[in-house]
Order: structure tokens, then sequence, then C-alpha cells
């Protein structure tokens, strides 16, 4: 039985084999698994690489699975190395390579250990024709995999479940998710055109785009709260606005170049979380304190937030200002009732500011309502001419 399909001899047969070997498909899983690790206080090396391994065989078995169903048994693919019977054998050998991975972990971890890992094996073997022909799954199989691996591979050192790795789990989970939606729309006409039921597909590549972006955002809010609340180390802080930049730049470029560059971005995104857990260069750094601004602190603040509203209002155009003006217009009275009444029977108080009052209310806060609906106003006006031009 022949294993390659473009010659004949070990040479070839290694060389079909190590082709379903793919880097940038592989490392994240890994990487995340060593992550996990890194985020238990004691490492147990043995451990660490059963289960490394165990989730590389996971990995490559949903990759050989892929090809073989998609080339031998669909006929969609044009070509693929490795034979069928050397696509069965090659899901044999990782499936024996992954039992032996469990089968460390059980003795040197427990069966819990085991038991958690075993998920990962089993999305690879389902990836394809089970998990690849709707939605949900197709969507959201490799992120559940990095997730699994992530939360296992803390697991496997500590037998405990703790809140910091289901956060990062969690937040890999979603931000990938994203990403993969956007991949998936890269061979939007081809899935279309075989019924496979991609996001993509179902909604239209226009609102899957979006609904990409919002799970992208909704993965970075996630990061800055787990980070004021302490379970996520300050520089997590950088990794989420790092991978915001790459985001925002990806906006307007097609799937393919945007894939690219969210899946370098997510590379990024990790390395940082790994500086700030391993070496947590930002845990003693204050906060920088504009408050050296003394009574001007509040009114400085204002003329930023004021200045970009004001950008963005003039990038969306004349007509975006003045739909701007007649809204803060109506809604001032509104505001100023609101914030008059609050300020006086003590909900707040402004401790930061000049002083000076201008009917019964502080001068900063006639400045806010006009700040927060602009900046909000020219938001919404760029986000609208982005929906237009994708």
């Amino acid at each position: 039985m022949g294993i390659s399909r473009h010659g004949h001899g070990a040479l070839a047969a290694g060389r079909a084999l190590g082709s379903q070997v793919h880097p940038v498909f592989m490392l994240p899983p890994v990487a995340a698994a060593a992550f996990g690790a890194i985020l238990a206080a004691d490492v147990h090396p043995v451990v660490l690489l059963a289960h490394l391994l165990a989730i590389f065989f996971s990995v490559y078995t949903a990759h050989v699975k892929d090809g073989y169903v998609d080339f031998h048994l669909r006929g969609e693919d044009d070509d693929h190395p490795l034979t069928a019977g050397g696509c069965r054998m090659a899901l044999v050998a990782a499936g024996a390579g992954f039992a032996v991975c469990l089968a460390v972990l059980w003795f040197f971890a427990g069966p819990l250990a085991a038991l958690v890992t075993l998920p990962a094996w089993v999305i690879g073997v389902l990836h394809a024709p089970q998990l690849d022909t709707n939605p949900v799954t197709t969507t959201a199989g490799y992120p559940l995999g990095i997730a699994i691996a992530l939360f296992g591979g803390y697991y496997v050192q500590t037998l405990a479940i703790a809140a910091a790795p289901l956060a990062f789990a969690g937040v890999f989970f979603v931000l990938l998710c994203g990403v993969k939606v956007i991949d998936d729309s890269t061979d939007y006409a081809y899935d279309r055109s075989i019924d496979k039921r991609t996001v993509a597909v179902v909604l239209g590549r226009r609102r899957a785009r979006r609904f990409a972006h919002s799970l992208v955002g909704v993965a970075l809010v996630a990061t800055l709260w787990f980070t004021v609340d302490g379970l996520f180390p300050p520089s997590a802080v950088v990794a989420a606005a790092l991978f915001g930049v790459v985001a925002a730049i990806s906006l307007n470029a097609d799937p393919e170049l945007a894939t690219m560059l969210l899946v370098r971005g997510a590379y990024v995104f990790l390395a940082v979380l790994v500086v700030g857990v391993w070496f947590a260069p930002l845990t003693d750094a204050p906060l920088p304190d504009i408050g050296v601004l003394g009574p001007y602190t509040y009114l400085a603040t204002e003329v930023a937030f004021g200045a970009a509203a004001l950008t963005l209002l003039a990038r969306a155009g004349r007509s975006a200002l003045w739909s701007a003006a007649r809204t803060i217009a109506v809604l001032y009275p509104v505001a100023y009732l609101w914030d008059w009444y609050t300020l006086e029977v003590g909900v707040f108080e402004i401790q930061l500011r000049t002083g000076v009052e201008l009917f019964g209310i502080p001068l900063e806060e006639h400045l806010f309502m006009l700040v927060v609906p602009a900046f909000v106003l020219g938001l919404h006006e760029t986000l609208g001419r982005a929906a237009q031009d994708d």
C-alpha cells in the first residue's frame, strides 16, 4: 500500500506525511497549551511535554482527516499528497501517538488530566465531515480546540479549575471565532457553489464581516474587563490595544489580507500575554496620573475627546456635522436638567475642575453634554461609512 501519491519509497512517504504539518495552524493550539501551563505556579516537564504532543497529534489528525474527506471522499480539492490508505495510516499513527500521551498524562497527573485533554482529539477526528457541515461548528471547531488546549494546559499541571485560565480560554475562543468567520469568507464563492454552510454563505459576506468584527470587539472589551478585575496582568491592555490596531487596519482589507493580518495579530496578542504573565512587566507600574493638571484635569480630557469627535465628524462630511449639531441641540436641554438635578441631590461630585459655574452647573458639565454625543455620533458616522464601503 503506497503512502505518497507523488512518489515511492521512504523519502516520498516522509515528505507526504510531513506535508500535513502546517505550522500556521498547528502552532497556535500548541502555544495556547504552553500558555495554559505558564499560568500554573509549578510546571511538571513530563506532563507539559505529554500535553503539548497530545495537542499536536489532535491538530495533525484534524488536518489529515480534512484532506482525506475533501479530496478522497468529496472530490473538492484538486490534489492531496497522501493516498487514501496513507491518510488512514496517518490517522491511526496520530491516534496511537495521542493515546500514548493520554496514558502518560493519566500516569503522572491522573485520569482527570487525560479526560480534559481527550476533547481536543475528538474535535480533530470529527472536524470533517461532521463539524464542517454547519456554520456554528465550522466556525467554532478550531477556536474551541485552542480554548480546550489553553485550559487543559493549566489543568493538567494543577488539577484545579481557576477563573484566570477559563477567562483566557473564553477570550481566545471568541476572538478566534471572529477571525475564523473572516477566514472562511475567503472561500465564499466556492463554498456557496458546493452548498457548504459557512457563516459567510449563510449571512452574506457583508453581514458576516460585521459579525466577525463584533466578536473581535467583544473579546477585546472582555480583555479590558478582566484586566481591570485583576484576572489578567496589566500588560493585557497592551495586547488588546495592539490587536485592536490590527483589527482596525483589517476593516477595509479584502478577506484574504484581513485574515493574514488578524492571524498574525493573534500571534502578537498571545505573545504579549505570555510576556505579561511570565515577566509581569507592568505589575507595579502606577497608572498615568493626569491629576497633575489640577483644576484643569476634567477640562483637558474634554478638549482631547472633543477634538477626536470633531475630527470624526469632519471626516464624515458637512452633512454629518450639521446632523450632529441638530441632535446635540435637541439633546442638550434634557441632559442639562438631568445633570443639574443629579448634582443638586448629591449623586456625584466633581473634584478636579476649574470651579467656574454657568447656570447652576460646572462649566465642564456643559462641555460634557456637547462632547459625549458628538463623539458617539462621530463613531456612528464613521462605522456607517465603513459599512457602505465593505
